[in-house]
């Protein structure tokens, strides 16, 4: 058992998660130098899979040197680059390596990315991976082939509750749900209202699925433009961006609406607790847990 599915089943406690960075280069030692950042406050972390339709080093690979380092990998699958064999496989490499997080997604299109020409594969989708996972953890393959031992995955899977149209938003819920999923982390967005709308539709029609909305840190309004205009399914309303713009000082201005989301988010029902993304990589990480009550390993 993870200590990530501990915490959620067994305890009321929150559970703070995040993003780790895209490894391009840098050897152990990158991998070594953001463990070390992000191990004190989280307790597991995403090893990300061809990120908004980028190359990177593989999920399975970087969940491995998590792993072995000590920190809690939740090793995201996207069906985007993979059939149905290639998304067993990475399952049963996680499993042969003592994963136990796994998080699937279909994946941003290819035109996000830096390489627009690659071919899509989308064998299966979000929902359909889930169920594939909940297969393997019954002890085969999806052909019927045993799988010995099974793996013992906590699965989990994303969602995007600012997304028109937003009522189908819970009915995926609902949908990933029974297929095998135990929490969602939630894209990133700034409509709060239709982040309560969303929770409150989770917590009624599908009790028992685990909410982590994401937050992300930003210093300025510059990436809070750029999400809004490159990022698909990001849409920032002018007001938000304008607030920070405007600020005498927009880093500060962007803190103080990264920490407000979070205290709006953990007020919601059916939140557990939240994903963090850093795009600082200053002191603010640290300032936030703080803030939000956290204390270095508490998790240990």
């Amino acid at each position: 058992m993870s200590k990530l599915s501990d915490l959620l089943e067994n305890t009321t406690e929150l559970v703070y998660t995040a993003e780790f960075p895209a490894i391009d280069g840098g050897g152990m030692a990158q991998v070594q130098k953001y463990v070390d950042r992000l191990s004190p406050w989280f307790v597991a972390v995403n090893s990300t899979d061809n990120t908004a339709a980028h190359a990177h080093a593989s999920n399975l690979s970087v969940a491995i040197a998590m792993n072995d380092r000590g920190l809690e990998p939740i090793m995201q699958i996207v069906c985007r680059d993979k059939n149905r064999l290639a998304v067993q496989a990475d399952m049963a490499g996680a499993n042969l390596h003592g994963i136990h997080n796994i998080a699937l997604l279909t994946g941003d299109d290819v035109t996000a990315g830096d390489e627009p020409e690659t071919r899509r594969v989308f064998d299966l989708d979000g929902p359909q991976a889930i169920n594939v996972a909940s297969v393997l953890n019954a002890g085969t393959y999806l052909s019927g082939r045993k799988l010995n031992p099974p793996p013992n995955f906590y699965i989990s899977a994303v969602e995007n509750p600012y997304a028109p149209p937003h009522n189908y938003r819970i009915e995926r819920a609902l949908k990933k749900q029974r297929a095998g999923a135990r929490m969602l982390q939630l894209q990133i967005g700034y409509h709060p209202d239709r982040l309560e709308n969303f929770c409150r539709g989770v917590a009624q029609s599908a009790p028992g699925l685990h909410l982590i909305p994401s937050i992300v840190l930003v210093k300025s309004a510059r990436p809070l433009n750029f999400m809004n205009d490159k990022v698909p399914g990001i849409d920032v309303p002018r007001d938000v961006i304008e607030s920070v713009e405007k600020a005498e000082d927009q880093s500060e201005a962007a803190y103080q609406l990264a920490l407000e989301q979070c205290k709006h988010a953990l007020s919601l029902p059916a939140v557990r607790g939240l994903h963090i993304t850093d795009f600082r990589h200053d002191d603010t990480l640290e300032r936030l847990m703080n803030d939000l009550g956290r204390t270095p390993n508490q998790y240990a």
